[in-house]
Order: structure tokens, then sequence, then C-alpha cells
């Protein structure tokens, strides 16, 4: 503390003013990044929400005693509170989206309400519970509905309802399992509706469905080829462990319509389908006994002799045949698979020896053999139809990191957890201090603890001018000139000189005792500065 003082009262009064504004900038650098560092960071709560709901949530903060910033249509708090605001504003129905539910049929009243307004309202009050529903799904962010229904009117044929739904995902797409569920969601719920009438839009995948607004029953080829690659991995898991199997699957599907009619004849299958029928009976009279000339005469003995009858019967059969005939139409929608390969690579078996290491060895051939029969049966392979099934058993790469980090005290594993912007501060601070200590604090304390006139330990003497033997002084120094000799000589001279007194009173002792001296050094000195005027 005592050097402190010592420093302080050496310094003059410039010195002293850059010392406390240097001081004081210092301090106000450090309080400035100080704040800086502790302020919140600041994440998005909410954006793009109606004005009125903003204001609603707005309202909620300044009750909480939040601090949040308005940033356009955004609304930030610290991002450390933010999950919980989140959470605790949802528990009081907060933002309000999706529009006004059942509760905008409590605003109207019987007097002065027509019909058309309230069905308007009740149009509206539908979509907004729709929408509301839709909202409660984890992967929707936002949702609109829009229902379009035509009043009754008498000898007019009854038009059934459509509606359009448009859909904000949180990530990704829409799949088209969770569209066909909000289709049938939407046409439950208004009297009327089909789901093929009910049209969804995904802000990020378009329009979900296939032509003309149906969908295909068969579902995508990425949710195919994911539930088959789910399944065999399940299967393989059992018997090679969980993560020694890694299966890919790739499926073509068919995407045009195909209507096929087919008429086929078999000339050798013949049908009865329908039989006729037809019989005859007659008789006759002829005459009897012997044919002579007389009675062949008109008047000849005819009736001599018996007369004869005949009879005869005749049957016709028809048939009629049909010859076999095979008609077929065949109506093909998209969705069937057309291919499909699938590679599986599994691990082989390791075998840990006596001194610690691991030797790997593939799986045996009947073990793969019985593994790809499995495969097989799992994905419904058919080699006719083009599929491919290849399964090796390969030695797995281990992963960065997948056995563990290394404990340690050192900051460096910890340098992506670290925040940029604090660390921008922390060094602007450094560097803010070791500036001012460096150019501005240093320096002064250097000069304040340097004499302003070294003391010798004999008394300050001027060489002789007139003095027999000594040098004569001219104002200018000499090379090799012994100030150990000079100051030895003039010693005696110099009597009743304290080594206590101050350089100035010894200077002008000096200079009455030794007059023409001094004289004669100020006349050199002129001379010396006229000279090169």
């Amino acid at each position: 503390m005592q050097n402190l003082i010592a420093i302080w009262t050496s310094l003059d009064l410039r010195r002293r003013v850059v010392v406390v504004g240097a001081t004081l900038a210092m301090f106000a650098a450090v309080l400035g990044l100080s704040r800086m560092a502790s302020q919140a960071e600041m994440g998005l709560l909410y954006a793009g929400l109606e004005p009125a709901a903003a204001g609603d949530v707005v309202a909620a903060l300044d009750q909480r005693g939040v601090a949040y910033e308005i940033r356009g249509d955004s609304i930030f708090v610290d991002v450390a509170r933010r999950d919980a605001l989140r959470m605790s504003l949802a528990s009081e129905g907060l933002p309000a989206a999706g529009g006004g539910g059942y509760e905008l049929l409590d605003s109207l009243s019987g007097f002065g309400t027509t019909s058309q307004m309230f069905d308007a309202a009740y149009w509206r009050a539908k979509e907004g519970e729709l929408a509301r529903t839709l909202l409660a799904m984890p992967e929707v962010k936002a949702a609109r509905v829009h229902i379009a229904s035509t009043p009754t009117r008498p000898f007019q044929p009854e038009a059934k309802p459509t509606a359009s739904v448009t859909l904000t995902t949180v990530s990704g797409a829409l799949t088209e399992v969770q569209a066909r569920a909000i289709r049938h969601l939407v046409a439950s719920a208004v009297a009327g509706m089909t789901p093929d009438a009910v049209q969804i839009i995904d802000t990020v995948a378009g329009l979900i469905g296939g032509d003309d607004g149906q969908a295909y029953d068969s579902g995508s080829a990425e949710d195919r080829a994911a539930v088959i690659k789910g399944n065999v991995e399940r299967l393989l898991a059992a018997r090679v462990g969980a993560g020694k199997a890694v299966v890919e699957v790739s499926i073509d599907l068919v995407s045009e319509r195909e209507a096929i009619t087919e008429r086929k004849f078999d000339p050798q299958g013949r049908v009865a389908i329908s039989s006729e029928t037809e019989e005859r009976n007659g008789s006759s009279t002829v005459p009897g006994g012997e044919v002579t000339v007389a009675s062949n005469l008109p008047e000849g003995d005819a009736g001599a002799g018996g007369q004869g009858k005949s009879q005869n019967s005749e049957t016709k059969e028809r048939v009629n045949y049909e010859v076999s005939e095979t008609q077929r139409e065949i109506l093909r929608n998209p969705g069937a698979v057309r291919r499909m390969t699938v590679a599986v690579m599994v691990d082989g078996l390791v075998t840990p020896a006596a001194d610690g290491s691991r030797t790997w060895t593939a799986r045996p051939d009947d073990e793969l053999a019985a593994l790809r029969e499995l495969v097989a049966s799992a994905v419904g392979l058919d080699e006719t139809r083009g599929d491919i099934l290849t399964l090796k058993s390969l030695e797995f790469q281990p992963l960065p990191g997948e056995d563990g980090t290394e404990a340690s005290a050192s900051l460096l594993p910890r340098i992506g957890q670290i925040d940029v912007m604090s660390m921008i501060q922390t060094a602007v601070l450094a560097l803010v201090a070791l500036v001012l200590g460096l150019f501005v604090i240093r320096p002064m304390l250097i000069s304040a603890r340097r004499p302003s006139l070294v003391a010798s330990d004999m008394p300050l003497a001027l060489p002789p001018a007139i003095v027999p033997g000594a040098v004569a002084l001219t104002g200018v120094v000499e090379d090799g000139f012994d100030y150990g000799a000079f100051a030895s000589s003039t010693g005696e001279r110099a009597e009743g000189l304290s080594s206590e007194e101050d350089p100035a009173s010894r200077l002008r002792r000096l200079i009455e005792q030794r007059q023409a001296e001094s004289i004669e050094i100020l006349r050199g000195w002129m001379e010396h500065e006229e000279e090169p005027a």
C-alpha cells in the first residue's frame, strides 16, 4: 500500500488524470461486457400468430413478469424458460389457434339472426373445431380447414359437401397414412361427406393423395420399405443380436392405372342350351288281293279281293349347343409392387483371445442360407417378378464414439458446448484489459519509479576552465573525457556541499562559487547555437 501511495505522489497532475481515466474506462468496459454476458439469450416462442392471439400471449407474459421481445410477428423470450412457458400457456388455451370453435354460436342471439347468418357461424365453428383437433397431433404445427356446403334447395339434386385442409408439419412432410387418417376424420365430422371429397395440402409436399383426389390404398414406396425393413431387422436381431444387422429395402411400385377386358372361347367345351324333339305318326289304306288285269279295269272285278292298311311314324330331335366362353375384366390400380430389392449385411463372429485381442470370422454358409430363407419369407420375395435378395456376412467397423469418451478435466472436450457470443465477449474483455495494462498503466508506473536525476556519490562539480592543467569547458562533450578523474580532482573545491541537498540547490551553489567557468560554458553554448543559423 505504501508503494502505491509513493507512486501516486510521484506522478504529476497530467499523469494522475490519465491513470484515473484509464481505470474508469476499464471498469466501464468490464461492466458493459459483464452485462452483455449476463443478458439472457432470446429464443423464438411463437411466430405467425394472428393479432388477437398474439395480444393474448403478450398479456399473459406481462402477468407473469417475463421479459420478452417482439420482432415483427414473432415473440422471443429467454431460451431457458421457453419450453416451460409454452406448456404453461397451452394449459390456458394460448395461443388460440385455428379460429373460434363452437363458442362462436354463443354470441348469436335469437333476435335479428337470420338463417344464413346462423349457417355461416355454424360452419365457421365446425372448421375451428376440426382445426383444433388437428393441432392436437404432435406432427402438426398449423392447420386450416375449409368446408364447402351448398344450401338445400327444392327441385335440385342434393350436392355433397367437400372440404380442404391445409397443414404445416413440425418437420418433414405428412405421410400417406397420416393423410388418410385426417381425411377420414374430417369426413366423419361432416354429415354426408365421403373421404374422397376431402383434399389435404401439405405446405412442404403439396397435395397428399392419388390422382383425382383418390389416395393409394397400398401406401407409398417409402412407407412399405420402412415397414419391411423394421420387420427384417427385428427378425435378424433375435439371432445375430441388436445392431448386428443392417437392412436396406428398395421397392418399385406401379404408378399407372390399367384396365384389361379379356374374352376367351374354348372350342372343345360345348354346353347344350336347348333341345327340341318332333314326332309324326300316320296310317294309310291300300287295296288287298292279287293284282290282275281285271282289277285294273273300271268295271272289272276290283272288289273281289280284300283291302290293306299301312302305318308310319317319324321322330326328329334338334339340340342347340353353345361354345364355352370366358370373359374377364381386370382393373389394376397404382400401388402394386413391380420389383423389390433387399440388401442385408450381418456381422460375423468375434472370438476373444487370452491376451485380450479379438478375432473376427464370417458366419458359416449354412447359417447364412437359413437366414436368407427367413428374410425371403418375411419380405415376400418373388424371383419370377425380378426380386433380388443379397445377404452377406461382413465385418462391422466401429463408429466414432462408440467405445465411449475418456474422462478429462481439460476444457478442450467442452469447446463445442461453449456459446460463441460468450467467447467473443470474454476475448474482447481480455483484450481491453491487456491494452490498458500494457500501454497505459505499465508505462506510467515505470516512469514514476525512474528517478528524474541520478545523484552521484561525489558532489556535483563543473570542470575548471582557468585552473592550470585542467580541461577547458567549451560546452561540447568530448570522447574519452574521464569524468571520474574530473570529479575526484574537483572534490576538494566543493567543500561544504552536502550529498543530501537537492540537485537544483547544489547547482546554484556551484555556479556562485565558480562564476567564471559558468560564464564560459554559457558563452560556448550560445556560440554553438548561433552557428547553424
